[in-house]
């Protein structure tokens, strides 16, 4: 198997891995809307998710805290457009440098 192959395979993993995320997230946001926007605490973590939201994004490369920053995502309902340009990127740009170091 190519370099290429492995590094498109495993993008596209990645990739399907964080649109699912997003999703359980985004119906996850349904369930506990009411709760979260009853607490103070909870209103003022939404409102810190969206401003900062875009820019925690830029972690969601890193293996044990990428996943559950997508799921955060999708609870925050943020732009589905901007979260798959920069999630889907840096997960291929992450497989990108792995292969070069081969």
């Amino acid at each position: 198997m190519s370099v290429i192959n492995a590094m498109f395979f495993a993008s596209s993993g990645n990739i399907l891995a964080i649109i699912l995320n997003y999703s359980l997230g985004y119906l996850l946001y349904e369930k506990t809307k009411t709760k979260l926007f009853n607490s103070k605490i909870g209103r003022a973590s939404y409102d810190y998710g969206h401003r900062y939201g875009y820019a925690a994004l830029l972690l969601s490369w890193l293996p044990i805290i990428g996943d559950p920053l997508t799921l955060v995502a999708g609870v925050l309902r943020l732009n589905f457009i901007y979260f798959i340009l920069i999630s889907a990127t840096l997960r291929v740009l992450r497989y990108y440098f792995l292969t070069l170091m081969l």
